[in-house]
């Protein structure tokens, strides 16, 4: 008998399928939130002590143990039990020093590995699974979503395949995959989920839309943080706000309900799991998360409290557009304007209220990321540019210097 505890996400849910694809009745599958492993685990020992069943076999996937359950997990293997662990996580990495630990964070052809694509490749190896090519695209579906790859790779559908785990109850989803696994040589969603999906993707995306409006943003450490309140669709979101946002190291979800804090990072510079690790969480590099304790709670909810809502930057303008020859316009929290304009060496100059900055930037990127991580500059809209425009070309002229005909050409076109 197989007994398999898994994390309760997609990535986690997907080893059960595969279990029960490999082993049909004689494994029991059984899912957990990260805290609850260790009390499963810690039953499992207990029962097999007391019912001596060497030929069980106890694999944990997508999850780590306590160091207390650690030390348990090597007694019972010592005196002849079977387990075998499998994850990704880096955090984790540790558990590779005893022999029912296997933990790596790429396959060896280089790709990022997830949990579900860990026991596939495992359970081919001991000839309990053989691969097919439905098994092989649903797979690669979870690998792309759980790592984050799905939007490099231009794989829809794997992100779409998330949507649909959380909008059926994981014995319906179980039991729709399995069917399909074993009845099908290619992978796909059938009509009602491809309806469903639609549905669900007109959702979200009003619910970002609503979040993007409610983003603050501080320093926390030496990282520019957005924080956002937040319950559903992390992933979708941070991704939006990430890509939105590009001067911010990283995203913070923090849902209250759940007393559970999610980080996100765009940038390859930035590891979340190694700032999740700081309050006892982990994860990976690019997605990570931890439990709101008390300092987490200061850090990202209390201190950040009275801040205001991080502005968008104008949607639809025409003439105040970032990178312009003719100068970029920024609003700022304290009234103040920032323009940034391109200066003859090609370097990039910041002007606060008529006042340049003592430095310059090799690039608009690099000018833009500076007033947005220091200044909280958001790009206004054009009428606002246009008064400006005015403003400055009323003052030329009254100081005697030749007008920019620019200037007064996009003047006149607005």
């Amino acid at each position: 008998m197989f007994h398999l505890y898994s994390h309760n996400d997609l990535d986690g849910v997907s080893c059960g399928i595969l279990a029960r694809l490999a082993f049909g009745s004689k494994v029991e599958v059984r899912y957990h939130a990260v805290h609850s492993l260790n009390a499963q685990v810690e039953r499992y020992l207990l029962q097999q002590a007391e019912q001596n069943q060497p030929e069980n076999m106890l694999l944990i996937t997508d999850l780590a143990v306590s160091p207390e359950i650690e030390a348990r997990i090597n007694r019972f293997v010592t005196s002849g039990g079977k387990v075998m662990l499998l994850d990704h996580h880096k955090t984790s990495l540790h558990l590779n020093a005893h022999e029912w630990g296997s933990v790596h964070i790429h396959h060896e052809d280089g790709r990022t590995a997830s949990a579900t694509s860990l026991l596939y490749e495992y359970m081919q190896s001991r000839e309990w699974l053989q691969p097919s090519p439905s098994l092989d695209q649903f797979v690669e579906w979870v690998r792309l979503y759980d790592t984050w790859e799905w939007e490099k790779a231009g794989e829809i559908e794997a992100k779409r395949l998330n949507d649909l785990f959380y909008l059926l109850s994981p014995e319906e989803f179980e039991t729709r995959m399995l069917s399909r696994l074993q009845g099908s040589s290619h992978f796909a969603f059938d009509e009602f989920e491809e309806k469903l999906l639609t549905l669900e993707e007109d959702k979200i995306e009003r619910y970002i839309r609503r979040k993007r409006r409610e983003m603050t943003q501080t320093f926390i450490g030496e990282e520019c943080v957005g924080i956002v309140y937040a319950e559903s669709y992390h992933s979708e979101l941070a991704s939006e706000l990430g890509k939105g946002n590009p001067h911010l190291d990283y995203i913070a979800i923090l849902n209250l309900g759940g007393r559970r804090m999610s980080l996100r990072t765009i940038h390859d510079h930035m590891d979340v799991a190694d700032i999740a690790k700081r309050y006892g969480g982990g994860g990976h590099a690019k997605a990570a998360g931890c439990t709101m304790n008390e300092e987490v709670f200061r850090l990202y909810a209390a201190e950040p409290f009275e801040l205001d809502p991080l502005p968008l930057d104008a949607p639809r303008n025409a003439y105040n557009v970032k990178a312009s020859e003719h100068g970029v316009l920024y609003d700022t929290p304290g009234k103040s304007n920032i323009l940034l304009y391109q200066s003859g060496s090609g370097n990039w100059t910041a002007e606060w209220d008529k006042e340049a900055l003592p430095f310059d930037f090799p690039s608009f990127e690099d000018a833009e990321r500076h007033i947005k991580r220091h200044y909280g500059a958001w790009l206004c809209r054009d009428d606002r540019y246009v008064q400006f425009l005015s403003e400055h070309w009323l003052r030329s002229r009254r100081r005697g210097l030749k007008p920019d005909l620019d200037e007064e050409k996009i003047i006149d076109d607005l």
